[in-house]
């Protein structure tokens, strides 16, 4: 019987691998969620998690994706960045769920770590990096720090870039994602992990107290003498049993970064449901006087029910507020996506898997929203098609009417309605830090565009002098037969372009549809 199994089990692998090697990422793209994604330059990296393929009725499967890909976010795809797959990934890399890229936005790294294997049985951990100037994988010479350290999954992570640290806060250990973990239960973790990029070390210590906590989310905002983490919501699994609850979310999770402590606060306002898998990402007024966290999506924390709304959590006055949907509608909750909040101003957000629908995510757009954090559209829309250009943030009217001041700044309100829980936060809360410049320690090209180089110097060695001559040569004919072509086709080409642009603005003010590139 149990070769009768593995005999299954091979088949079924090689079906799905089949079926995989048929699919092409992003023309037959339906659905992802669980991916790991991470901004360098003008670039947003997109590694591992499930995909759907479209049609979805004729392809139910989860099915892992074995690809890094990227979306160029000065390259428009109607109304979205453009999305390519021509970045290498080798077999052996790992393509998993619920990680977390850290990016060292200065040595133009990615360093990957945790999640699940949804295929075959989980590797020993390893550490994998990126490096998106050459396009190239490398697993990571172990360092004697990383003995004890495990793949968790589906924890909160981050990277703060003045240190080129990486942190972890919490996730599961469970058989997807530790090999020999057999039939044991699914364990949240309690601990911290710091991973130093430039040094290749590791540290694994306690969090703030010995619950287990998982699915929830960790942003870093620059406050106190060295900046703060701040980790709310998912799961948790109470020392004394296993049983797993919500994390209420109006327990707010503090680390003060330059005093290595941990803190408890209390929020207020219109808290959300408990919720688990959702994304979130921060921004703040330009005079630092708060720092905005726009929490999207989310599935609930100990039933089938998922979200589709957003909430934000003001600092330092620990403020709730409901900010989207403000009117009943038709609505399409998924979990399992990422944010990315881009030059502080805009938060893509990417994926999810929709429980209570069988469409598919914006195939044009491969799944990605924009939300206007500032709401700085003619319009004054919070779904909107992304804009590069759009680089400051401006507080909205929902935060001002809730902490005072203005677009800018000069909140009003900066301390909870009850008091800090603790004396120390309102000291941290007073001060604000500027990150010193950090120098690369390696040298860097001039242009690290991945969109630019993937396709030539980055995966193959051909000579750049090769490279010119058979492009200069072939480009004297190219241009003879394009000058008949664009003469004769042009202004066909013109007239769908024009009609494509005009439906994509009015599709831009419908944000009730899961077929919609701006809306949820």
């Amino acid at each position: 019987m149990a070769t009768e199994n593995i005999v299954l089990l091979t088949l079924a692998l090689l079906v799905d691998l089949s079926i995989q090697q048929q699919k092409d990422p992003l023309q037959d793209f339906c659905r992802r969620f669980g991916q790991q994604t991470a901004v360098i330059d003008r670039n947003l990296y997109i590694d591992g998690g499930l995909v759907n393929y479209n049609p979805l009725t004729q392809n139910p499967r989860n099915y892992s994706n074995p690809n890094l890909l990227y979306a160029d976010l000065d390259v428009n795809n109607n109304g979205m960045p453009q999305e390519y797959d021509n970045l290498t990934k080798p077999a052996d890399a790992p393509d998993v769920s619920g990680g977390v890229l850290w990016a060292d936005t200065v040595n133009k790294m990615l360093y990957l770590y945790g999640g699940e294997f949804t295929q075959g049985s989980p590797q020993s951990f390893s550490g994998w990096a990126y490096d998106a100037i050459y396009n190239r994988w490398n697993i990571i010479k172990a360092d004697p720090s990383q003995g004890q350290i495990q793949r968790a999954s589906y924890g909160g992570g981050i990277a703060v870039q003045d240190g080129a640290t990486g942190y972890y806060y919490g996730g599961w250990l469970s058989n997807a994602s530790v090999p020999g973990w057999g039939s044991n239960r699914p364990m949240a973790l309690s601990s911290f992990l710091e991973y130093d990029m430039l040094q290749n070390t590791w540290s694994n210590s306690s969090g703030p107290d010995s619950t287990g906590r998982a699915e929830g989310v960790m942003v870093y905002i620059p406050a106190s003498d060295r900046g703060m983490l701040v980790y709310f919501g998912g799961v948790q699994t109470p020392y004394t049993n296993n049983t797993i609850i919500g994390q209420d979310m109006d327990d707010i999770l503090l680390y003060d970064i330059g005093n290595d402590k941990w803190y408890f606060q209390k929020a207020t306002g219109q808290i959300p449901e408990n919720r688990r898998r959702f994304c979130a990402g921060v921004t703040w007024a330009q005079d630092l006087s708060s720092y905005n966290i726009y929490l999207y999506g989310g599935l609930a924390a100990t039933a089938g029910n998922a979200f589709d709304d957003v909430y934000i959590l003001s600092l330092p006055s620990f403020t709730w507020i409901k900010w989207y949907p403000t009117t009943p509608g038709a609505d399409y909750p998924h979990h399992s996506m990422t944010c990315n909040v881009i030059d502080g101003a805009q938060m893509i957000i990417m994926g999810g898997t929709f429980p209570n629908s069988t469409a598919c995510d914006i195939p044009t757009n491969y799944g990605m929203h924009n939300l206007d954090l500032g709401q700085q559209n003619s319009q004054k829309a919070k779904w909107f098609i992304f804009r590069p250009n759009i680089t400051t943030y401006q507080v909205p009217s929902a935060i001002i009417s809730a902490i005072g001041g203005s677009a800018t700044g000069g909140a009003s309100v900066r301390a909870p309605s009850h008091g800090f829980d603790n004396p120390d936060l309102q000291t941290y809360f007073q001060r604000t830090y500027l990150p010193p410049a950090r120098s690369p320690t390696r040298a860097i090209p001039t242009s690290t565009s991945a969109s630019s180089s993937s396709a030539s110097s980055k995966s193959n060695s051909t000579s750049v002098g090769a490279i010119v001559g058979a492009v200069i040569g072939g480009v004297v004919g190219a241009l003879l037969i394009a000058g008949i072509i664009y003469y004769c086709v042009s202004s066909r080409k013109r007239k769908k372009r024009n009609t494509a642009a005009k439906e994509q603005q009015e599709m831009a003010m419908k944000p009730d549809s899961v077929d919609v590139a701006m809306g949820p």
